[in-house]
């Protein structure tokens, strides 16, 4: 049986080797991803759905919210041996119903290979706009930083 988890803030309990093999076997943006980087990334995110069989991950989707005006979707990923199979549409479905996500004025997300799959759910191409880049840290290892604003 598949079953779908919307995490409460105790995301970061999501089990990170699980996690962390997911997104090196099933996605190629976010190879190399360490356990302590998955544990930030998960508590900065407002919203964070799995899909479970048993104890194998199969699914996972988050989301970043300033809860009135934008959302952003990251990191959705569907193991490749259920794909096509609806699971991917659940995953984006339970984030997108979220409250942290449901009520903005607009949900963006970034894609490479599937902007084919996100149309089917009602997303569209924004041509007038156009994605810029800047990688400040050097990485995602550079948060002992300190902060510019107090």
């Amino acid at each position: 049986m598949i079953r779908l988890i919307c995490h409460s803030g105790r995301c970061w309990r999501l089990p990170l080797p699980a996690l962390q093999q997911l997104l090196q076997q099933h996605s190629f943006w976010a190879q190399q991803r360490s356990p302590a980087d998955l544990r930030r990334m998960l508590r900065g995110s407002q919203a964070v759905v799995s899909l479970w069989e048993g104890k194998q991950l199969l699914g996972f989707g988050r989301a970043s919210s300033d809860g009135v005006y934008r959302a952003v979707l990251w990191d959705v990923v569907v193991a490749d041996s259920h794909q096509g199979q609806g699971h991917g549409r659940a995953l984006v479905e339970a984030l997108l119903k979220h409250p942290a996500v449901a009520a903005v004025e607009r949900v963006y997300l970034m894609t490479t290979h599937q902007r084919g799959f996100y149309e089917q759910l009602g997303f569209q191409a924004a041509e007038q706009q156009q994605l810029m880049l800047l990688n400040p840290s050097g990485g995602p290892n550079q948060a002992d930083k300190p902060a510019p604003c107090s």
